[in-house]
Order: structure tokens, then C-alpha cells, then sequence
């Protein structure tokens, strides 16, 4: 089925939020950074794919990133849902559920042999399609996926997250400077503020937490060079 009414966008982001924080998909760290996979130091993590466990909760999500997408979008704008390998597979797959529509998956290298593909599915040319991810970071990642998805002849001009970091100004300009539109449920700043409000950490890790997310590039090199 197709949501076509949910609460504002604030209360979407409030209750995702809080969501994370209660299957514990949050961690906070400030003693012990997290090391991401660009190799940066970094007080936070977030695991999304634990959503995939919580039927109740990964079925209000997937309404609301559903919604989100169609109130800022468009309500027939898409063709094909594509899911980014591997995290964004499951999330694409429900996405297209509640849409009506097929749905593929892109991977992140051709496999290597058979068809050597990275699409597996099927994506017509000039299909317009949405790639749909657990989170982005700085954006990067997801120009190859958009890429790949171009190759085929079919078009992408809109990605969809559950989380955005929401911390790094150059993320938007990165995917609009590809052509590409960002929609996502919740940031950094809204579980921080879930966070303080549950007491589900510590006030010293939170008030880290913060310093980080106000400035993280200038954490990441301060703890890079002790």
C-alpha cells in the first residue's frame, strides 16, 4: 500500500530518531573513537541495518522514507528501485513494495564473471530511477552506484536514505553537482536531540558527541595527530 499521509517532515526525523535509539543501532563513544572507512577517527556510529529485525519499526520507516520521497519528489516520478549492494538492498526492496514498482540492485564492482554485470534486475533504458540507501555519509559513495545506474541508458536523479550524517556541508553540493536530489528521514542533530532528551547517554559523551558534529573535521584531525 501507498502512505499518502504522515506526520511533517520534523516529526518523521523526531520518531526515526528515536527508533534508532531504542533497537541501540546508536553508538557513541568519545573515549574510544569509531575508525569509519575512510579511516578518520569519529565519536559516532550508527548501524542501520539492524532495522531489518524490527518489523514494526522497519515498516514505519519504510512508510515514512516512502512518503518523504513522494511528498518531495513526485507521486509517479520513478520507474525502478534500486537498491545500493549491500545495505540498501532490503530498504530498496520494500521501498518498491509500497510503490508498486520493480525493483533491482546495483552492485559495487562487476562480479566478475557471467555477464560481468552490475545491475542485477531488470532497468530499461530510460527508466527513471531512485537508489535507496541505508545512510550517506559525504555523498561519495553513492556517484558510482548513480553511475552505473546512468550506464544502463536509465536515468537517476534522486537518491533516498533513512540517515544523513547532516554534518558535512560539501554532501549536498557533491550529489548536486552529479544531478542528483537527497532525501533522507533523520540527521546526526536530530538523534543528538532524542539523545539528550532520553538520557540514553551519558552527559560528558554527549556534550563530545556535540563537539564533534559542530565541527568534525577539525575533531577528526585534532585526535589524528595525538
Amino acid at each position: 500500500m501507498i502512505p499518502t499521509s504522515y506526520p511533517p517532515a520534523e516529526e518523521m526525523a523526531r520518531l526515526t530518531a528515536r527508533m534508532l535509539l531504542e533497537i541501540k543501532a546508536v553508538h557513541l563513544n568519545s573515549a574510544e573513537p569509531f575508525i569509519l572507512a575512510s579511516g578518520l577517527p569519529s565519536p559516532t556510529y550508527i548501524d542501520c541495518r539492524k532495522l531489518i529485525s524490527y518489523p514494526r519499526i522497519r515498516s514505519t520507516l519504510m512508510d515514512f522514507l516512502t512518503v518523504t520521497v513522494m511528498r518531495n519528489a513526485g507521486f509517479e516520478t520513478f520507474d525502478n528501485i534500486a537498491g545500493g549492494e549491500t545495505a540498501g538492498i532490503p530498504f530498496a526492496a520494500l521501498v518498491a513494495e509500497r510503490m508498486g514498482l520493480p525493483m533491482t540492485y546495483v552492485r559495487k564492482k562487476p562480479k566478475g564473471y557471467g555477464r560481468n554485470a552490475r545491475i542485477e534486475g531488470v532497468m530499461a533504458e530510460g527508466d527513471r530511477v531512485l537508489l535507496v540507501e541505508d545512510l550517506t555519509t559525504d555523498g561519495g559513495s553513492k556517484l558510482s552506484f548513480v553511475d552505473a545506474i546512468r550506464d544502463t541508458g536509465a536515468t537517476c536523479a534522486h537518491t533516498a536514505v533513512i540517515f544523513y550524517y547532516g554534518i558535512f556541508p560539501e554532501t549536498e553540493k557533491t550529489l548536486g553537482d552529479h544531478g542528483v536530489a537527497l532525501h533522507h528521514l533523520c540527521t546526526w542533530w536530530d538523534v543528538l536531540e532524542e539523545a539528550k532528551l532520553s538520557g540514553a547517554f551519558d552527559a560528558q559523551t554527549l556534550a563530545e558527541v556535540e563537539s564533534f558534529l559542530t565541527n568534525p573535521r577539525a575533531w577528526q584531525e585534532a585526535r589524528q595527530s595525538s
